[in-house]
């Protein structure tokens, strides 16, 4: 039964059923709440048994439970409030039959961080975790050792509330004491795409492009640091007091950046952008809206006939998920030679090099930079090169590598839009430390670059291609291009979520003439512009 607390009207009552029941403004919502700030399914409450949990649907005005905005939260207890749009509920579940009455338990319990780090300061009491090298011991033996020494320390030492879920309990435990705390579960959910550490007591996730603060939280500081070390150990790194900051790497892909004081305020935070272990084709990122078929055609076209393409846009806007998706429809028999930070690109090719930089270790030794290796990379007789971002003066030895045979190739910058791409490579490109003059650097660009994609992460979350231009050259010292295809964002919907149209710019790319001749067979309606775009 939920009880529907409203300002200014009478509590009423809707009664739930096992199952799912969902909350929102919609008529085929379970809970109707006729309200502009609530959303069209704003939330959901999982009901199995006596057990009902409570699931926000990644809304703009969120959903609170006791005051607090959460992503997921349960098991709910008689006490607890939830808020969602001015409606304030409380949920209190009926026993599944008569002879339930009297016998069940309290109506759920909840986490608790302050006895999860009660029984974990017991724990590291009993068996010093820290003097272990634990990725010497068999992973099945280490949790079963810990996991009856928790269950040891609970019948013996501990009493535990009736409130208290013991399993509950003891697989926090576990989780924190030899794997990642809360993070396991998070890095089991394929739909979020990056989690968030502030601190200790507040961790963040993205979901579908949305921020969504997580309910879980470590036990303390110390909790936080531990899994931090835990991560960067097994590649030969460290974090302390002389080097606060570090880059590491998840075995499945996904990418760390830790810091802790004296430089994080807060305490330790923790970055972690997953890796996404589907690959993507160009149907997809259509199906998604992210671009339009005639967009994804071009494109098509410019990669199998070797058209130098960069692509920009802002942190998370999707740069290197395009970049990955247009990787791959290089054809099959080229040798391509990829060049990353951290190795995030998947692709299907036979004839393939990855390379990837290396940090410098302890002793400050042994780093190797991007510019390194895309000097190495072209000893390597590659038919592309395909560089996973440009941002610094290995922009100079790409554009070289452009401009000397190896056409075709493909790598990202971080720009706010495609003419800032121009002054961005300018810049990166005097980072290499030779004393070019500007009007030189803006010839080797318009000679290297034939087309920049802009990508945009919008505000309800999106990621689309906004703009293509080609580079058509150089005039009295500025670098000509023309738009060919561009996203014309429309205002004014209620639910926040930002509509809008792909359409050409009434421009032909340069090259189609010289494909139209070879006798290649173009469509060129797609870059008529649309009447939508007004």
């Amino acid at each position: 039964m939920i009880a529907i607390e409203q300002p200014g009207r009478p509590t009423r009552t809707h009664r739930i059923e096992p199952g799912r029941c969902r909350i929102g403004r919609s008529r085929d919502c379970e809970l109707q709440l006729p309200s502009w700030r609530v959303g069209r399914v704003h939330a959901e409450v999982l009901v199995a048994g006596r057990v009902a949990r409570i699931v926000d649907g990644g809304t703009l005005g969120g959903t609170l439970v006791n005051g607090e905005r959460i992503t997921e939260f349960g098991p709910l207890g008689a006490g607890d409030l939830v808020e969602i749009g001015g409606f304030r509920m409380r949920i209190q579940l009926e026993p599944a039959g008569p002879d339930a009455a009297g016998s069940d338990a309290p109506a759920g319990p909840r986490e608790s961080v302050g006895w999860r780090r009660l029984v974990h300061r017991e724990l590291l009491q009993t068996i010093d975790l820290r003097r272990r090298d634990l990725r010497l011991a068999d992973p099945e033996a280490l949790r079963g050792e810990i996991r009856a020494l928790v269950e040891q320390l609970l019948d013996e030492t501990i009493a535990l509330p009736e409130d208290v879920d013991r399993e509950r309990l003891i697989v926090d435990v576990l989780d924190e004491a030899i794997g990642l705390g809360p993070l396991e579960r998070l890095l089991e959910d394929a739909s979020i795409s990056e989690i968030m550490v502030n601190a200790a007591d507040e961790i963040w996730i993205e979901r579908g492009g949305r921020l969504q603060r997580h309910a879980g939280a470590f036990s303390d500081d110390d909790a936080v640091r531990s899994i931090i070390d835990r991560i960067v150990a097994p590649l030969g790194r460290r974090i302390d007091e002389s080097s606060p900051m570090v880059d590491a790497r998840l075995p499945d892909g996904s990418r760390v950046n830790a810091i802790i004081p004296p430089l994080a305020i807060r305490g330790p935070a923790l970055t972690i952008r997953r890796f996404n272990r589907t690959l993507l084709r160009p149907e997809d990122l259509i199906e998604a809206g992210a671009a339009s078929p005639g967009m994804l055609a071009f494109l098509r076209v410019c990669v199998e006939r070797r058209r130098n393409i960069v692509i920009s846009g802002g942190t998370s806007s999707g740069k290197t998920t395009l970049l990955n998706v247009l990787s791959n429809l290089i054809p099959e028999g080229e040798r391509i030679v990829t060049i990353e930070d951290a190795a995030e690109l998947t692709l299907r090719h036979e004839h393939l090099v990855q390379l990837e930089g290396r940090p410098p270790n302890l002793e400050q030794r042994g780093e190797v930079t991007i510019r390194d290796l895309v000097r190495n990379a072209l000893r390597m007789r590659p038919d592309r090169i395909v560089v996973g971002e440009c941002r610094g003066g290995e922009t100079l030895d790409m554009l070289q590598a452009m401009n000397t045979g190896h056409d075709g190739s493909l790598t990202t910058v971080h720009a706010n839009s495609p003419r800032d791409v121009v002054s961005r490579l300018e810049v990166m490109t005097l980072m290499a430390g030779m004393d070019l003059p500007v009007q030189a650097i803006r010839e080797q660009i318009a000679a290297a670059v034939d087309v920049v994609v802009h990508q945009s992460r919008f505000a309800d979350g999106t990621r689309r291609i906004v703009s293509i231009m080609e580079v058509t050259g150089i005039e009295s010292g500025r670098i000509q291009m023309q738009p060919i295809f561009e996203f014309r964002a429309r205002l004014g919907r209620r639910d926040a979520r930002i509509d809008g149209v792909f359409t050409g710019c009434d421009a032909i790319p340069s090259f189609y003439e010289a494909l139209r001749t070879s006798g290649m067979a173009l469509d060129l309606t797609p870059f008529a512009r649309s009447h939508d775009a007004g």
